[in-house]
């Protein structure tokens, strides 16, 4: 399908169609990444809807660690919701227009989904902190009223910075072309096709990222700090082991999370490629959501009996 290009001179108005580019420089692999794609979506869905539910009446998993586990499961399938539908739309229709208003709405949801994520991981850090290095006051200090306030403040914590931040993005003219070399609206590729000097623009990303990212990493850096230097004050190594094995899991998440991310979005202008763009973001879009079920699944104990309960039995 042929699109208009913009000129350099052209002036972009509301009602302006954006063209997402995409995967179309990969014609004859357009069928292949519909199923691949349509695949990891399911496998998101259904993963993640597992742990809600068992989450939610297995009695053995009736604790903080676990409810916070469901917001982030509920959490991961909202985010990826927000790209991976409209790059299927994109595949199989070949229709890869989208609006100046639906542009801007998918990047308002995709930044305050990743900016919850951001904050609920830094409080499952600190739910760990307060298991591991304050056992005896856990259940008051974790108390159900506790949980859910944490929960609902990563939820909206990013809702007015991100409206501010994307009302300031789509204030710019963009009179450079309407290609956005993408498979979804995000920042990076937006400032590129921003007229003159967008310099103030990327100042303010760096400020936001380093609010609603570096912040929650450096609080997660300073739980599991304390919480190592618990762990190897511990006197037996089976309990070495146990303490480890319920932080790994949300360790590696984190690490596979805020490094593919950060890179993306702290990167200069003048550093970014579509190419490895792409690349970083279909690894913190789809593919971390992918594995993180599994990750928290294979890797609990708690949570693989809660499965096999609830999975049939051959």
């Amino acid at each position: 399908m042929k699109y208009k290009e913009l000129n350099a001179e052209d002036n972009v108005t509301i009602g302006m169609q954006f063209v997402l580019l995409g995967f179309s420089d990969l014609p004859d692999l357009q069928g292949l990444l519909s199923v691949v794609f349509s695949v990891i979506y399911m496998i998101i869905l259904i993963g993640n809807s597992l742990i809600i539910i068992i989450t939610r009446f297995d009695i053995a998993l009736q604790k903080p660690m676990y409810f916070f586990l469901a917001n982030f499961s509920s959490l991961e399938i909202c985010y990826v919701s927000v790209t991976l539908p409209r790059i299927l739309f994109n595949l199989w229709t070949q229709d890869r227009s989208i609006s100046l208003l639906d542009c801007a709405t998918q990047m308002c949801f995709f930044l305050m989904f990743g900016t919850a994520e951001c904050f609920l991981l830094a409080v499952m850090s600190y739910d760990r902190y307060v298991a591991i290095c304050n056992p005896l006051h856990y259940p008051l200090v974790m108390n159900y009223k506790m949980c859910v306030q944490l929960a609902v403040g990563s939820w909206v914590s990013g809702i007015p910075v991100q409206i501010g931040q994307t009302w300031q993005i789509f204030s710019l003219h963009f009179c450079n072309s309407n290609l956005i070399n993408h498979f979804f609206c995000d920042i990076p590729p937006i400032l590129k096709l921003a007229c003159g000097d967008t310099s103030v623009h990327e100042v303010s990303v760096y400020v936001v990222v380093m609010l609603v990212a570096a912040v929650p990493f450096l609080l997660i850096l300073v739980s599991y700090s304390k919480i190592i230097s618990t762990i190897l004050r511990l006197p037996t190594a089976t309990g070495r082991t146990k303490a480890f094995s319920t932080c790994s899991s949300h360790l590696l998440v984190v690490v596979l999370f805020f490094g593919s991310g950060t890179i993306t979005y702290l990167r200069p202008k003048s550093n970014h490629s579509a190419g490895t763009d792409k690349l970083l973001s279909l690894f913190y879009t789809i593919v971390t959501p992918m594995f993180n079920p599994m990750i928290y699944s294979f890797r609990n104990k708690d949570v693989m009996a809660a499965l096999r309960k609830l999975l049939p039995k051959r």
